[in-house]
């Protein structure tokens, strides 16, 4: 499996369904499969697994036009496929090869434009289980995901951590115990992820590296449940653990970080909950938010407006401060005339100092802040910037 690289640097992920977008997958309940002979249920079945692969190819081509880079594809997209009364093989199906050729053309499809296709598995595949049962249920759900990732191209099959009843380092060690019985087609894509109060990054790392396998890190779970690691070590060390392009998860919480349950997730990304880290990186960063398709093309043009605040000094000898987008060309504007009444009548400038934020309310602040700051401190910080930028030089030669 090989995944391109994304041109943007971050590859946006969205997270199986819609908000405003009219475009839903099919299921169905349980009852009204009880209703249906054998022969009747595998003929709905086949047809709601023909929709959902016309859904899906919708889904790749709405990611396409919006350059969306990621999709996680619903692991219910083939409805009661390992269900226990009403499971079946592909075979079974009706229109079975015409269901597979549909699917594999969503691969083609991906592929052609660089979407990298992914699953998630639910809560109830559990790898750290001592139960024989939920085990060979969990199994079979990851082996039918790897089925359908085949088709499409999917490289990772995402779980969470699991259960630890009680005993947390028995339960590592049966998830170990556990990858013994999964699929190469399964081992090769597998992935988990660190969750909001059991498992944490420093719990399930030295899992992945010692057993090869690849490691989501959740950065808002991580914020909930710490551990000792700093974003940036928990970063790095995740990093370690993928053979392909990484794969890591935002959120952010509903009602702010001091808020009563800051494990529930925000409508929306605060774009301040984006690790500075994480910029530069060739990284595909999950968004999940209620806001689902709205949330992460929201995300894409808050993480492209990046912003900085300026210090320039003037031809008098005195500092303008001010904020902007885009440096060189507000410095250019300034030096025109076009950019400020103060700098205007004392060209030419030239900017000492720049630092960058996350967003334009940020910004904002540290504008407000600077200005405030006495000719002196202004000094300092400039001062201060030019060493860091000659010792950057030096380490870079």
């Amino acid at each position: 499996m090989t995944v391109k690289s994304y041109t943007t640097g971050i590859r946006p992920g969205l997270c199986g369904v819609f908000l405003k977008h009219p475009l839903r997958f099919r299921n169905a309940t349980a009852k009204a499969m009880s209703a249906l002979s054998r022969q009747a249920a595998l003929a709905r079945l086949s047809g709601l697994c023909m929709a959902n692969a016309e859904t899906l190819l919708a889904a790749l081509k709405f990611c396409a036009s919006r350059k969306i880079g990621c999709f996680r594809i619903n692991g219910q997209i083939l409805p009661f496929k390992t269900h226990a009364e009403f499971g079946y093989g592909m075979t079974d199906l009706p229109e079975a090869d015409e269901i597979v050729r549909r699917f594999q053309q969503c691969g083609e499809f991906a592929g052609t434009h660089n979407i990298r296709t992914c699953f998630h598995a639910d809560q109830l595949v559990v790898l750290t289980s001592p139960c024989p049962e939920i085990l060979v249920r969990s199994i079979r759900e990851l082996e039918c995901q790897a089925e359908l990732a085949d088709w499409v191209g999917a490289d990772v099959l995402n779980i969470q951590s699991g259960r630890t009843y009680d005993d947390k380092s028995a339960a590592l060690v049966q998830f170990a115990r556990s990858l013994s019985r999964l699929s190469d087609r399964v081992r090769s894509r597998l992935a988990v992820e660190n969750d909001e109060s059991k498992f944490t990054p420093s719990d399930l790392l030295p899992l992945c590296l010692s057993e090869g396998i690849s490691f989501v890190y959740d950065v808002h779970h991580h914020r909930c449940n710490p551990d000792g690691l700093s974003v940036e070590a928990a970063t790095e060390q995740s990093l370690a653990t993928w053979n392909r392009e990484p794969m890591f998860q935002i959120s952010s919480p509903v009602e702010g970080w001091s808020g009563p349950k800051p494990c529930r997730h925000n409508d929306f990304i605060d774009i301040a909950d984006f690790p500075d880290c994480w910029r530069g990186l060739s990284l595909t960063v999950q968004v999940e938010a209620k806001a689902k398709e709205v949330a992460v093309l929201k995300f894409m043009r808050q993480l492209a407006d990046r912003w900085f605040v300026y210090i320039l000094r003037c031809a008098d000898g005195s500092f303008y401060t001010g904020i902007t987008n885009d440096p060189d060309r507000r410095l250019r504007q300034h030096n025109s005339g076009t950019a400020s009444r103060y700098t205007r009548s004392r060209l030419p400038v030239d900017m000492v100092y720049r630092e960058p934020q996350r967003s334009h309310s940020l910004a904002l602040k540290r504008e407000l802040e600077i200005k405030a700051f006495s000719r002196q401190k202004k000094e300092r910080l400039i001062q201060m910037s030019l060493r860091l930028s000659v010792d950057e030089a030096i380490s870079d030669t």
